[in-house]
C-alpha cells in the first residue's frame, strides 16, 4: 500500500516538471473598420490592391500565463483610393509551463499566432462583407519563417552593436 503511494506521488511530481500548454480564451482585443471613399468607391471596378501589415505581441500576466496579440491592418485600394482599411488586434490567453529560454519564445512569438490567424482572419471577412465588399479570405501565414527572420535579426542587430 505504502509503494502505491509512493509510485504516485513520485508520478505526480515528474507531471508536474513536464512541460504544459494550453489555450484558455481568444478574444478580439481591437477592432477597426474605416471606408473613406465610400460610397464613390462602389462605382470603381473592383480590382483591389490587397496589403497585409502584421505583428504580434506577448505579455505576462501571471506566473504561467501568457497574453498573446496578433495585430493585422489590411488596406485595399482601388488605384490610388483606398477602399477600405481593417485594423484587427486578435488576442489569446495561453498557459505555459515549464517552458523556457528559446522553446519559450518560439512558442509565443510563433504557434500561438498560428493558433489566433484563423480567428483574425474571420474577423476581416467578417468587416470587410459588413462593409459591402467582397469577401476577402487572406492566405495562410507561416509564422514560424517571420519568427526565425526575427530572430536571425535580432541577432544581427547585436552582433553589429557588438563589433
Amino acid at each position: 500500500m505504502a509503494e502505491n503511494n509512493e509510485q504516485a506521488a513520485s508520478a505526480a511530481n515528474e507531471n508536474s516538471n513536464q512541460p504544459q500548454f494550453a489555450l484558455q480564451r481568444i478574444y478580439v482585443k481591437d477592432q477597426s473598420f474605416e471606408s473613406p471613399n465610400a460610397p464613390q468607391i462602389f462605382q470603381e471596378q473592383w480590382r483591389p490592391q490587397v496589403n497585409l501589415d502584421l505583428n504580434t505581441s506577448h505579455e505576462k500576466i501571471s506566473d504561467n500565463q501568457y497574453e498573446v496579440v496578433l495585430s493585422l491592418t489590411v488596406t485595399a485600394k482601388v488605384e490610388e483610393k483606398t477602399a477600405y482599411l481593417i485594423e484587427v488586434q486578435q488576442a489569446g490567453i495561453f498557459m505555459v509551463q515549464n517552458i523556457e529560454g528559446a522553446q519559450l519564445g518560439q512558442m509565443l512569438g510563433s504557434y500561438c499566432p498560428t493558433i489566433l490567424f484563423p480567428y483574425a482572419r474571420e474577423t476581416i471577412d467578417t468587416a470587410a462583407a459588413k462593409g459591402s465588399f467582397p469577401a476577402l479570405m487572406l492566405a495562410p501565414v507561416n509564422f514560424d519563417a517571420i519568427y526565425a527572420q526575427a530572430v536571425k535579426q535580432r541577432q544581427e542587430q547585436q552582433a553589429a552593436q557588438t563589433n
